[in-house]
């Protein structure tokens, strides 16, 4: 049975489409990042990175790292017109991926996505027609393996269902939050900001209604009877929280992402309307009815698409190898399609001791760390503990000896009072970054019901 599924095809026009709008819009967001100077401003002026785990190797590059976005955005107007188009994926991939990367102050939800669907876009026939690949090779394919496209419906439908799981916990739930919160400082939006945005019962609604469009909208795009109007849907709610929430090209990623969804009548119209806008032509060249893989490349392109959809299947529960409570210590939360889920909020007060005379001075976060970087520091523990071997690290080539470093720290969590966070007698210099569930955490004193995923 498996088999014979590996061996259906469909028509390629899908994937056509979503290569070039995919291609357009990651070039976009690489001139947006230029244009507005975020390059600068997260990558090169701050003086220290955050790290993730295993990647403390992945730096910014001082000005050099101008050129990973301009190979990054090459990339992917390669992609787009489908240039190229194996190499071009594989460099758009491994660039974003390392500019995503460099510091984990920046980690957003729809740059993993970016990661991860461009990973399996390698392995996807993207350029077999309305390309340039195809236009040099004179050749184009009508259909493709009928996987490639599901897969993308995969992860596509993986991202909003693992969400909609992950919004089953009490505090959006039963307490509307965050977005009791976030909300009232919407004020200012035309029409609603001063009506709806401060209504207690519209919070609720709004809870209730993502938890619901996130589990539900996978299988409202599956069925043609519902398609149509799960479409609308995605339109209304991408839109909306674009609106609402400076969330980048997420938006219009999940939009593109949603007409895979549709039968090759509508992509045709929509190539008909690229060729149309762009002048294009395209001479008469070779009509091939099928691609297909080699034999000894399917086995390998089959068995690594199956490994990564059991790791995108997997990763996200890995947070049950944790004790506590997760939105409080954030052990297995990244990577894992929690979206907006809480409102963090702390203070971390570092304290450098001489362990010998007992001498000790408080730190000032801003002389070492943005911003942005102190604010996102303040809530994570991992964060606080890589800050804090970075200070140890910093007096003892200063000159300081017997070197220990301690926090007082407090964090609020979803509108609660703050409570102490990371145990101020633990001598954070001398604890290894690991894995490995972090004792050094304050317990949370409250209780989120309904744990969800």
């Amino acid at each position: 049975m498996i088999t014979k599924y590996f061996n259906k095809h469909t028509d390629a026009k899908p994937l056509v489409v979503f290569r070039i709008f995919f291609g357009v819009m990651m070039f976009i967001s690489m001139v947006r990042f230029w244009v507005n100077g975020w390059v600068d401003k997260l990558y090169i002026k701050p003086t220290f990175f955050f790290s993730y785990y295993g990647f403390e190797w992945i730096k910014p590059i001082g000005n050099y790292t101008y050129l990973i976005f301009i190979i990054c955005a090459l990339a992917s107007i390669f992609v787009a017109i489908g240039f190229k188009y194996r190499i071009a994926i594989i460099i758009f991939f491994l660039s974003f991926t390392y500019i995503e990367l460099m510091d984990k102050t920046t980690y957003l939800n729809h740059y993993y996505f970016v990661s991860v669907l461009s990973f399996l876009l390698i392995f996807l026939p993207a350029n077999a027609r309305f390309s340039v690949d195809s236009f040099l090779n004179k050749k184009q394919y009508n259909q493709i393996p009928r996987w490639t496209i599901d897969s993308l419906k995969l992860l596509v439908s993986i991202v909003y269902f693992y969400a909609g799981l992950a919004k089953l916990n009490s505090d959006w739930l039963l307490r509307a939050m965050p977005l009791k919160i976030w909300l009232p400082s919407k004020y200012d939006l035309p029409l609603i900001g001063n009506n709806l945005m401060q209504q207690d019962w519209f919070y609720y609604a709004m809870s209730w209604g993502g938890a619901i469009y996130d589990l539900m909208i996978p299988f409202l795009l599956l069925f043609r009877k519902t398609r149509f109007f799960a479409f609308i849907l995605v339109l209304f709610f991408h839109i909306f929280t674009r609106v609402l929430f400076p969330i980048g090209m997420f938006p219009y990623i999940m939009i593109v992402s949603s007409l895979l969804f549709f039968d090759a009548t509508i992509h045709t119209k929509i190539i008909h309307w690229i060729k149309k806008i762009t002048f294009i032509t395209v001479t008469k060249f070779e009509e091939v009815k099928k691609y297909q893989y080699t034999n000894s490349v399917k086995k390998i392109t089959t068995s690594v698409v199956i490994i990564f959809f059991m790791v995108q299947l997997l990763f996200p529960w890995r947070y049950l190898l944790y004790p506590g409570e997760l939105f409080w210590t954030e052990e297995g939360y990244r990577f894992s399609w929690r979206v907006m889920l809480m409102e963090k909020a702390g203070a971390a007060n570092f304290k450098i001791v001489d362990s010998v005379s007992n001498s000790s001075f408080y730190v000032q976060n801003s002389d070492f760390l943005t911003s942005f970087q102190e604010k996102q520091m303040s809530f994570q523990p991992d964060f606080i503990l890589e800050y804090a071997h970075y200070l140890g690290d910093h007096f003892a080539s200063q000159g300081h000896q017997n070197i220990e470093v301690y926090v007082d720290s407090y964090v609020a969590l979803n509108g609660r009072m703050s409570q102490p966070y990371i145990n101020s007698t633990v001598d954070l210099y001398k604890v290894k970054t690991s894995i490995f569930h972090k004792d050094w955490i304050v317990p949370f004193t409250s209780d989120i019901k309904i744990k969800g995923l």
